[in-house]
């Protein structure tokens, strides 16, 4: 199944794109409002793509339906994860770039962004994509599948800037679960940007700012 999406160009005919993964139970109305606040001056024209994750029942909320990118089986994050899950949807945002690319827009200048549950999804797919993409930018989230990221993943994707941030007040994902990753990250030769914010499980203005001077670093 193709995923619905909203869209949003900066400019008539963007010539770069940047494919944003909202969080658990949320939607792809969850980060349109960033794309106002966010400093893109100098930059050329970018398509921004939200997509809608599929509904399922969630575990730990009770086998709740709600928009998922996979399920969480429980407070554990590292131990036990729904490894069909995330490789299911990882085709999906896999078929996310295969879209822009036949609109017109190399994978080179894509970048592949999400928040939370999101951010795991950019780091399953993003560190396995064959082509080299414009960068990882990893909000509140962590690596999934980490004992064996390091046997799956693709050269091609090697070099590309990696921006990982989090709240040191996440009670959702403890800052400690991205710290794991960003050192596993460094560990496998990876070129990781770190920035931790005195928030919860949330976005704020200085990361907002961050996440613009990044982005004009890598699609600039």
């Amino acid at each position: 199944m193709s995923l619905e999406t909203i869209e949003i160009d900066t400019s008539p005919n963007p010539t770069a794109a940047v494919i944003w993964l909202h969080g658990l139970g949320a939607d792809g109305n969850d980060f349109v409002p960033i794309v106002h606040e966010l400093d893109l001056s100098g930059l050329p024209g970018i398509r921004f793509v939200f997509p809608h994750a599929p509904t399922m029942p969630v575990t730990i909320n009770g086998g709740y339906v709600m928009r998922a990118w996979y399920d969480i089986l429980g407070t554990d994050l590292a131990r036990r994860e729904d490894e069909a899950g995330l490789r299911k949807s990882q085709k999906m945002v896999e078929e996310l770039i295969a879209k822009e690319k036949a609109r017109g827009i190399p994978a080179s200048r894509i970048v592949l962004a999400g928040f939370s549950q999101g951010c795991a999804m950019t780091l399953q797919t993003g560190l396995r994509h064959p082509e080299k993409l414009a960068g990882l930018l990893c909000l509140s989230g962590y690596l999934p599948l980490h004992t064996i990221v390091e046997d799956e993943r693709h050269a091609a994707n090697h070099n590309t800037p990696i921006f990982l941030v989090h709240g040191r007040m996440d009670p959702v994902i403890p800052i400690d679960r991205a710290e794991k990753s960003r050192d596993m990250l460094v560990q496998m030769g990876h070129k990781v940007e770190w920035h931790e914010y005195m928030m919860p499980h949330s976005v704020c203005a200085e990361e907002v700012r961050d996440i613009g001077n990044w982005l004009r670093k890598v699609l600039g």
